[in-house]
């Protein structure tokens, strides 16, 4: 047909295509230094993702260090990115399609207290394993 717009609707990652995007991502954070790194499972409770991914950075430098070191890994591994806040470093927002990662200086994590908001504290929430 002429004249009409063909639309892509992306699929869903596999299981462990989900897996290793969040352990790349979770690694880029360790290595970073990142505290307080949570691991929410959305899958049920949402359709925007199907994980998220909290953690802290001690500094606005360090908060847009960490969300441009998973940007750059994550269009390594061909994932289409998105970001926002990376330029003030309060608080960073990285969508790779299944998996939402936020990244906030401590005191502006504690102010939106996102953990409550997807009710992290119901199973689904575990912190993020450390890497020896």
């Amino acid at each position: 047909m002429t004249g009409t717009k063909e639309t892509h609707i992306p699929t869903k990652a596999s299981p462990d295509d989900l897996e290793r995007t969040v352990a790349t991502i979770i690694a880029s954070i360790d290595d970073d230094k990142g505290q307080d790194i949570v691991d929410i499972d959305l899958a049920g409770k949402t359709a925007i993702a199907d994980r998220m991914i909290i953690a802290s950075g001690n500094s606005a430098r360090q908060v847009s260090a960490m969300a441009e070191h998973i940007s750059v890994k994550m269009k390594a591994a061909g994932r289409k990115v998105r970001s926002e806040g990376e330029k003030t470093g309060d608080w960073a927002l990285i969508d790779v399609g299944d998996v939402i990662v936020h990244l906030f200086r401590p005191e502006v994590r504690a102010f939106y207290n996102i953990e409550k908001i997807w009710d992290a504290a119901k199973p689904g929430k575990k912190p993020a394993p450390k890497r020896a």
